[in-house]
């Protein structure tokens, strides 16, 4: 009996012992699935504000052609304005959405202040992008940049 009862407690070690390779346990798949959620919780905040400055510059982009246009309808016209009209009006922009192409647009493009010398133009964020901490994004007939939001403004606008 007690040979036996060896070869059975040496059956039981040996089985053990080749089920412990045969896969992960419980304990480290919960481990390896912390370690996931833990460097998503820190890559996904940060992919976010990536997307957000990128529809940003976006808009800035936006902003700048539409200031060309109207610099090149200065030279044009002698003035910002349409003189052909009572009172003068802004002239038609060629676009007033950003981004240009797509479905998705994040932010309204406008002529906001016209005279016959000066213009402002502004990007009024929309969509996904209404809670931008820089607001209405502004540029003006002197390339003077400006935004409505808390953030600083060499957040809103880099060079």
């Amino acid at each position: 009996m007690a040979a036996t009862a060896i070869s059975l407690n040496t059956l039981k070690i040996k089985y053990f012992h080749f089920r412990k390779r045969e896969g992960f346990s419980l304990i480290e798949l919960m481990i390896v699935v912390a370690i996931v959620a833990i460097l998503a919780s820190i890559a996904y905040p940060s992919y976010q504000d990536s997307i957000t400055k990128s529809r940003r510059a976006e808009a800035q982009a936006n902003l700048l052609e539409l200031a060309q246009f109207m610099e090149r309808y200065y030279t044009a016209n002698n003035r910002y304005n349409n003189a052909a009209t009572t009172p003068p009006s802004a002239p038609v922009l060629p676009f007033d959405e950003s981004p240009k192409d797509g479905a998705n647009k994040y932010y309204d493009l406008s002529l906001t202040v016209i005279t016959a010398n000066t213009y402002t133009l502004t990007a009024t964020p929309k969509g996904a992008m209404a809670g931008d901490g820089c607001g209405n994004l502004t540029l003006n007939h002197a390339g003077v940049k400006g935004r409505s939001g808390a953030l600083a403004l060499d957040q809103c606008w880099r060079n």
